[in-house]
């Protein structure tokens, strides 16, 4: 598990970098004047939480636990279905693609949630 996250968190973050620079630098002359901020957000998301599984990475190496693990694989279902969702969004995707954005948030809230009982489980 902890490769699984150590490896994801670095992909994301690159793929964040990188994304956001496409955004900033292409993107935003060939979508819809709305769109460059929801991309941005997707990828200001996909950035905070692979720092977040960064740190489930780097602490599942100390004491791995049930709740850490949950936490881990929250975040990147999170990634995958919040910032995922905004980036299809944002090129066009369905609007109906829209009620996965939600179900990504919640990912991230449960991720945050494990974390916490596996800090007060110490």
């Amino acid at each position: 598990m902890q490769r699984l996250f150590l490896s994801f968190a670095a992909l994301s973050g690159f793929l964040s970098v990188c994304l956001g620079a496409f955004a900033a630098h292409g993107l935003k002359y060939h979508i819809a004047p709305e769109f460059p901020s929801v991309w941005q957000t997707g990828a200001q998301y996909q950035m905070s939480h692979a720092l977040a599984l960064l740190a489930v990475g780097l602490l599942y190496q100390f004491r791995a636990s049930k709740a850490l693990k949950l936490s881990g694989l929250a975040f990147i279902l999170g990634s995958f279905l919040f910032s995922g969702s905004l980036y299809a969004l944002a090129l066009g995707a369905p609007k109906a693609l829209g009620v996965i954005t939600p179900l990504g948030g919640l990912s991230f809230l449960v991720g945050w949630a494990a974390l916490v009982v596996h800090a007060l489980r110490r």
